[in-house]
């Protein structure tokens, strides 16, 4: 039951709240949907400084990613490209830490939370 509410959930969350975004693994690229969030860390240096970041996550549907073109789980190195008016934003999958780039954002894995950084600008 509680899977099934979850399931539910997702399929609101990208009705309502998501916006289309460009998958891109070298030569091949998919267009999903994906609602946008955030994760915030600290990071400790080894020598007492700890650094604070925030990095923009992508929460894709996990079936959509695995049943695309793409077809294996995001990884290193790949990018996410938002467009908003005439500029598209360009992100790079990213690890937090010794985190991997992406996690489940829910117990029954139907979405991911994809970490990401800003590396390029296209207007």
């Amino acid at each position: 039951m509680l899977h099934r509410g979850q399931s539910w959930l997702a399929e609101k969350l990208t009705k309502h709240a998501s916006r289309d975004v460009v998958y891109q693994r070298d030569d091949v690229s998919v267009e999903l949907p994906a609602t946008i969030g955030k994760s915030e860390y600290e990071q400790d240096d080894g020598d007492g400084v700890i650094t604070r970041a925030q990095v923009r996550d992508f929460l894709i549907n996990t079936k959509d990613l695995l049943q695309s073109a793409i077809g294996t789980w995001p990884r290193r190195g790949d990018r996410i490209l938002e467009t908003d008016g005439d500029t598209t934003f360009v992100y790079e999958l990213m690890s937090i830490g010794n985190e991997p780039p992406w996690r489940y954002s829910d117990p029954f894995r139907v979405k991911l939370r994809i970490h990401t950084k800003l590396v390029d600008t296209i207007t």
